[in-house]
């Protein structure tokens, strides 16, 4: 866990210093990711400097596991974290190997160990080991040199991690991915994690909570769900922007939005009469045709004509399943794109779960918009 107790830094004095963070309060649970967010010149570089004391606090108490880092010698606290910066910061002469096992060389680990490691994280980082851990910096293009430093920021499997844009310098296909990788190996090791960004869509998507900063001022402290529904005021209102309901979309899955209600469904073996009936009984425009619990296709009531045809035949395929972990970002996305107006959602095991429409996603926004306080005054 890190604590931060009213921290203050202020650069220079008299008429022309400067208050980079001006007494920020805030904890960072263990196991959590946070992400740092506001305009270049806010603070929250600086901020991560002071946790590995980098920088000297002016004012205030940084607390790591109960212990002021003030009581820590310098060099340990540092081996202590793991630190990715956005300038990547490699050693030119030493191979990408030799880059990773700094660290851990430091703190005495075997050869054997570091090997292992550095050949997991490249893996991880979607970097072929036998391909890269013989070359050096030069020889890498800069979006893999910023990979290099994430390795190496996790080399000593750290339980703090403070990194600066780390993903900053990755090429926007690459850095989706990398994102989602990383995300899955924190789900697996709950590292507490300071991850300072400029980008907002990096922030609510990597962050269990976002940081809001405003000339070194700590603004709005809260989840992605919370900021982008209920800003504390203008200035973070203006700063998620006016599509924040659209942006939620990201955070929400599929299996929140469903209608559980399997009332719509018939089975593959029924044929036209039966489906025809069915339909008139519930009041259904279309159906979705499941075999074996896993949905097969959909069926609109004008395309049925009496007759002892099975549904087999007369089904229309989806174009994909959504899947309950889905976001609803990509799921409305998607039904732009074909035109689809409701579709299946099923588990991990292919069966069906429900289905979803364009009513259920806005309902479930009008829901959780509708729960917002007033804005308040807030700086």
């Amino acid at each position: 866990m890190i604590q931060y107790k009213g921290v203050s830094k202020i650069f220079g004095s008299g008429p022309t210093a400067v208050t980079a963070v001006n007494n920020v309060t805030l904890h960072i649970e263990e196991g959590q990711l946070v992400t740092f967010l506001g305009p270049s010149g806010c603070g929250k570089t600086t901020l991560l400097r002071l946790t590995n004391r980098l920088l000297r606090l002016t004012s205030g108490r940084i607390i790591i596991d109960d212990r002021d880092i003030m009581s820590w010698d310098e060099v340990r606290l540092r081996q202590s974290m793991g630190y990715a910066i956005q300038e990547i910061g490699l050693f030119p002469n030493k191979t990408i190997y030799g880059n990773i096992a700094v660290v851990p060389r430091l703190l005495k680990w075997d050869e054997k160990r570091i090997r292992e490691r550095a050949e997991e994280l490249l893996i991880m980082l979607r970097l072929e080991p036998e391909k890269f851990l013989g070359r050096y910096p030069a020889e890498l293009s800069g979006g893999q040199q910023q990979r290099i430093g994430v390795a190496r920021c996790l080399a000593a499997d750290p339980d703090i991690l403070l990194m600066d844009e780390p993903f900053g310098a990755i090429d926007p296909i690459n850095r989706e991915g990398i994102q989602d990788e990383f995300l899955k190996i924190q789900a697996r090791l709950r590292k507490s994690i300071a991850f300072v960004t400029h980008d907002l869509y990096e922030a609510i998507k990597m962050g269990d909570k976002i940081a809001i900063f405003k000339e070194g001022r700590l603004i709005q402290y809260d989840t992605p769900e919370e900021i982008l529904m209920r800003p504390i005021n203008g200035y973070i209102e203006d700063f998620v922007g006016s599509d924040r309901a659209l942006k939620v979309l990201g955070l929400l899955k599929a299996g929140d939005s469903m209608n559980r209600d399997s009332s719509n469904t018939v089975n593959v073996s029924a044929n036209a009469d039966e489906a025809l009936r069915f339909m008139r009984d519930k009041n259904h425009s279309s159906i979705v045709v499941i075999e074996n619990g896993k949905p097969v296709g959909h069926v609109k009531k004008e395309r049925l004509r009496v007759g002892e045809a099975q549904l087999k035949s007369i089904a229309e395929p989806y174009p994909f399943h959504i899947n309950v972990k889905d976001n609803l970002r990509d799921v409305l996305s998607n039904m732009l794109l074909h035109d689809i107006k409701e579709l299946p959602v099923v588990d991990e095991k292919g069966d069906l779960t429900g289905t979803i429409s364009f009513d259920n996603i806005h309902r479930h926004i009008i829901e959780i918009y509708s729960q917002r306080p007033e804005q308040d005054n807030a700086p």
